[in-house]
């Protein structure tokens, strides 16, 4: 049995994030420059969205780029913006045509404009589709999100439109980039590393965190199907203590 079909479809996570790392690594053992790595990534992100909508997953959040990401070398960032406008070009109309809705959280406004009005084109066009949703992060962490979402709550404040105690959970998760979409489900990370990095901490809270040394540009169908196989394992309690019959006390 391979393991797309070891997978239960019955008790799939609704929503996958993933943090692609690895790309600069892979292509320093290629003795390649960072770049190919990044454009030998864009196949890998191919890859994983077919795996994601063939089996029905809802939901898959992708951090493409991240403010930090700005510190790194002018060329290597402008190489980036250029090859990020080039693969949504490229993919805009096989999503749209195999029925996958494009979306983005992040400073979109920060990035340079050609990208950022090609990839506003791209959510536009796919904006009816009914299938995978696949959101981009892009200029995008976790503290900057949370910060304008305390911004915007304490304008409200200000504004006198709600009180101080009206500030909860529910508020603080409609206020946030992702307001529109579930908590994640899985998170999976490559290339071995074993951290969050400023990526979605809100609502990470009790996401199942899957970690592969997998660098992202080998990173194809099969791994994703570990992944998800994987979390299928697992018992999520959201912090609740499982219950067991012999344990209920009767009345």
């Amino acid at each position: 049995m391979d393991l797309k079909q070891r997978i239960n479809t019955e008790r799939l996570p609704c929503h996958v994030a993933i943090i692609m790392d690895g790309n600069g690594r892979w292509a320093e053992q290629q003795g390649k420059e960072r770049i190919f790595g990044h454009e030998s990534g864009v196949e890998s992100v191919r890859d994983t969205v077919k795996a994601a909508a063939e089996i029905g997953i809802s939901y898959l959040t992708l951090f493409a780029f991240s403010t930090e990401n700005w510190c790194r070398p002018q060329k290597e960032v402008d190489t980036l913006m250029g090859l990020l406008t080039k693969a949504i070009d490229n993919e805009t109309l096989d999503l749209h045509k195999n029925n996958v809705r494009l979306q983005a959280i992040g400073d979109i406004d920060s990035l340079p404009f050609s990208c950022s009005k090609q990839l506003r084109e791209a959510i536009e066009l796919t904006s009816g589709n009914t299938g995978l949703t696949v959101n981009v992060a892009l200029s995008y962490s976790a503290r900057w999100e949370i910060t304008k979402a305390a911004r915007k709550i304490a304008r409200k404040v200000a504004e006198k439109r709600i009180d101080p105690e009206d500030v909860d959970q529910e508020l603080m998760n409609e206020a946030m980039e992702t307001a529109r979409l579930p908590d994640p489900d899985l998170l999976i990370r490559t290339s071995g590393e074993l951290r969050i990095s400023n990526f979605l901490l809100w609502q990470l809270a009790y996401t199942e965190l899957y970690f592969t040394p997998v660098l992202w540009p080998d990173f194809r169908k099969k791994h994703f199907y570990q992944a998800i196989i994987d979390y299928q394992r697992r018992e999520r309690r959201f912090g609740k203590v499982e219950c067991h019959a012999d344990e209920v006390k009767q009345a």
